[in-house]
């Protein structure tokens, strides 16, 4: 009899642990499923650059034109920090990118890697010989894939951000990192 609540107290404290065990089973799941070494082809990351490129390009473009049209006298802050947007934030929040709306000026930032820079240099040429409205892929080192896409010259945000010679260009910098785990997570969901 006196074990009999030194028995209920080892089962009951067997029990917690094991029903801790059960909830922490989902997570230890998805972190060792994060570890795993995962094959995604160089195709694979291309065509969702591509696909997720377009989808944040074109949004950007809308919600920026939206916050323009509504505070025209921000227009110089809106256009460099469009994280100051909140859309655009949780844009680049979401898919781990860096967002940029690049112009003429940006040819002198020196914050630009080398192929930023040449991407910028030949849309501006065509921009003033053959204008374009494609866009672009470009890898950068090993880790990050650049989207570029231009905005259309008579674009009110070229009109507003760009107003000496009405050229942007969308700059978008994913982590390859980022994109598998994203790939990793919407396959989990499916």
């Amino acid at each position: 009899m006196k074990n009999l609540p030194l028995s209920l107290g080892l089962l009951l404290l067997l029990g917690a642990c094991n029903a801790k065990r059960l909830d922490n089973t989902k997570e230890l799941s998805k972190e060792i499923k994060a570890s795993q070494i995962k094959r995604v082809t160089n195709t694979q990351l291309i065509y969702t650059v591509d696909e997720w490129g377009k989808k944040i390009a074109q949004i950007a473009q809308k919600s920026l034109a939206k916050e323009l049209e509504a505070h025209p006298e921000k227009a110089a802050t809106l256009c460099k920090n469009l994280n100051s947007i909140p859309v655009l934030a949780a844009l680049a929040k979401e898919y781990g990118v860096r967002m940029s709306l690049w112009s003429t000026a940006d040819l002198h930032n020196p914050d630009l890697l080398p192929k930023e820079l040449e991407m910028l240099k030949a849309y501006q040429y065509a921009a003033l010989n053959n204008p374009t409205d494609k866009d672009n892929i470009q890898t950068l080192g090993d880790s990050l894939l650049l989207y570029n896409a231009p905005v259309p010259t008579d674009h009110p945000i070229c009109n507003s951000c760009t107003p000496d010679d009405h050229f942007a260009l969308w700059a978008l910098v994913f982590d390859k990192k980022q994109i598998i785990r994203k790939l990793d997570a919407k396959q989990l969901v499916d």
